[in-house]
């Protein structure tokens, strides 16, 4: 695609495409997010998505310099989608796992998108919203500005991590992922206590907890350890 972007007042088609579409930037991302979900990741360029939109391939150009600024756009829009509705509620520790918990959701409803995005820094309106959405309810809770950059960077790599995680899991073929899952109950649960005795000991505990994404507990496990160490500068503070 062309580094060369109209400006936002002369990008609107005047005619609509030969699918009776109006190009804006929205419905651009918009396909592609639709297009990506029902082909996979190989239906993101810019041929396909141009034949989905009934446009020429060359009128994207009008909106983006070329197919990574695309895919950067299409990254924000997720980001986007996790914070829609959200207001803090004042309790920093219940906002910030529902923002983990929003950002993991988001990435889940469209797993193939993930898999392009989820390991991308958009520098763009949602990401930078979320980031200032973030530091603030870590500054404002008391942590000292080193520390709350610390806290944002392992929160939100965590949440991303087990986003692209899981959604790699989720993309993959029906057979592949059902094969993944029966693992644990075909090969697993029957290991013996003679030669795997931990494995045979938690056998029906591994079967039932393996089958669901460990994020939320990982999530919890880390807000209490930023929790710890935020009594840990308060008590310091006071003595």
């Amino acid at each position: 695609m062309s580094d060369r972007v109209v400006p936002e007042d002369r990008r609107r088609r005047r005619r609509p495409t030969r699918q009776g579409t109006v190009l804006t930037r929205e419905v651009i991302i918009g396909t592609a997010l639709r297009l990506v979900e029902q082909h996979g990741t190989e239906a993101f360029t810019v041929r396909r998505l141009g034949a989905a939109l009934g446009a020429d391939p060359s009128s994207l150009y009008r909106y983006f310099r070329n197919a990574d600024d695309l895919l950067l756009a299409v990254a924000d829009e997720l980001i986007g989608r996790a914070q829609a509705g959200w207001r803090p509620s004042g309790d920093w520790r219940a906002d910030l796992r529902e923002i983990g918990l929003r950002i993991h959701a988001a990435y889940q409803s469209h797993p193939q998108a993930a898999v392009l995005a989820a390991h991308r820094t958009t520098g763009r309106e949602n990401e930078t919203r979320a980031v200032e959405a973030i530091l603030g309810l870590l500054r404002d809770a008391g942590f000292p500005d080193r520390e709350a950059v610390r806290v944002y960077h392992a929160f939100v790599d965590q949440a991303l991590g087990f986003a692209a995680l899981d959604a790699a899991a989720q993309a993959l073929p029906e057979p592949a992922r059902n094969a993944d899952r029966d693992v644990w109950p075909d090969a697993y649960a029957h290991l013996t206590a003679e030669t795997h005795p931990h494995i045979a000991a938690t056998a029906g505990l591994l079967v039932a907890d393996m089958g669901r994404s460990g994020y939320p507990f990982a999530l919890d496990l880390l807000l209490d350890a930023v929790a710890a160490r935020l009594a840990g500068h308060r008590t310091a503070e006071g003595g």
